[in-house]
């Protein structure tokens, strides 16, 4: 499949030498300061009056719900909503099977619900009972608007729609459907190589208590362990209320983005699509850069670490190096952390704003 061939944000400083950890909150914020600290401030002056409806499009796994939280806490969280529209349906099902909780539902949907089949076929398709009716669009929206609205009047992410070309023509009025009159909308495009993707699914874990996701390979937790019986390594979760559980991998992911690929093959088309429509502003987020362009373009702080582990007596040795990859075009690349992808971001819509 063809790279898509966005173009690089160079985040990058001449004559700066400072160095951050990004995964730690106090350094990222300092990290967002130097980095864009006068894109972050003009768009924070925006979010105190006005507001937006982005759509988040890439492929499953491509990072969405990281880039949506990143900027939330650039900006400040209190002005902006991640929707992921999976989650919302999937609250909602939780909710119509318990039967001391789906009548506030229920009345909603009576109330905002328009669509071609009836509002009780609708709720059986969600629930599985029915195979011969296909989840309405219209009621997806329906659901979305009912999270929105609670929300406040808010800046939002859409993570999740369109997810079908069938829901391309939806997307074009969703502000309207929404309620949010003038306010700008856009379409931010991720570009992700596969072999990231693949790796990313590959080595993810949970924490059976909290189910907060880490990679054994790319994005480790503080305290890692050694199952002599297995050989192998593992993670430990850093959430002190947890009490230490060791991390799992979810079934499945051994596969890798193969386990995926007719969804990677649908979100590709549907970007692709939706990347030739005129008249939507649109953002571009590239997660990748060629190695021989690294020096010019950003920081090596930047570039997403490799981690491999070795056994020294009884105690774990952590070995951090950086991690290739081969993109679509057989080019060797690294992949970019979430916060320098949240700069360029953060940069794009600043401009695209007027700010």
């Amino acid at each position: 499949m063809r790279d898509l061939s966005f173009p690089i944000f160079k985040t990058k400083i001449e004559g700066v030498n400072q160095r951050f950890g990004l995964d730690d909150p106090v350094e990222r914020k300092k990290y967002f300061t130097l980095k864009a600290g006068s894109e972050i401030e003009k768009v924070k002056d925006y979010l105190g009056d006005d507001t937006f409806v982005a759509f988040l499009l890439g492929k499953k796994n491509s990072g969405k719900g990281t880039y949506s939280k990143l900027f939330a806490e650039a900006v400040g969280a209190e002005h902006v909503k991640h929707v992921s529209v999976g989650d919302i349906v999937r609250d909602a099902h939780t909710i119509l099977e318990d039967e001391s909780k789906k009548a506030d539902l229920i009345q909603y949907l009576k109330q905002n619900y328009r669509g071609f089949i009836s509002l009780d076929e609708a709720v059986d398709s969600l629930l599985g009972r029915s195979t011969s009716k296909l989840l309405p669009t219209e009621l997806i929206l329906a659901l979305v608007r009912k999270e929105i609205d609670a929300a406040g009047r808010k800046a939002v992410f859409i993570d999740g729609f369109p997810r079908t070309l069938d829901q391309v023509s939806y997307s074009l009025y969703f502000r309207d459907l929404m309620g949010y009159r003038n306010d700008p909308d856009f379409f931010v495009f991720i570009d992700v190589p596969e072999a990231v993707i693949d790796e990313r699914m590959k080595y993810r874990v949970v924490c059976p208590v909290c189910h907060v996701p880490r990679n054994t390979k790319l994005l480790k937790t503080k305290n890692v362990g050694y199952d002599r019986e297995k050989n192998e390594f593992f993670l430990i979760c850093d959430d002190p209320s947890c009490n230490g559980p060791r991390m799992v991998a979810k079934e499945g992911d051994n596969l890798g983005i193969e386990a995926i690929r007719e969804r990677i093959e649908l979100d590709d088309n549907i970007m692709r699509t939706l990347m030739g429509l005129e008249g939507v502003p649109k953002i571009y987020l590239r997660n990748s850069v060629p190695v021989g362009t690294v020096p010019d373009e950003v920081d090596d702080y930047e570039i997403t670490p490799a981690y491999r582990y070795e056994l020294s007596g009884s105690e774990v040795k952590v070995i951090e190096e950086p991690w290739t990859v081969i993109d679509e075009n057989g080019e060797k690349s690294y992949s970019l952390l979430p916060p320098p992808v949240v700069v360029s971001l953060i940069s794009q819509m600043s401009k695209l704003l007027g700010l």
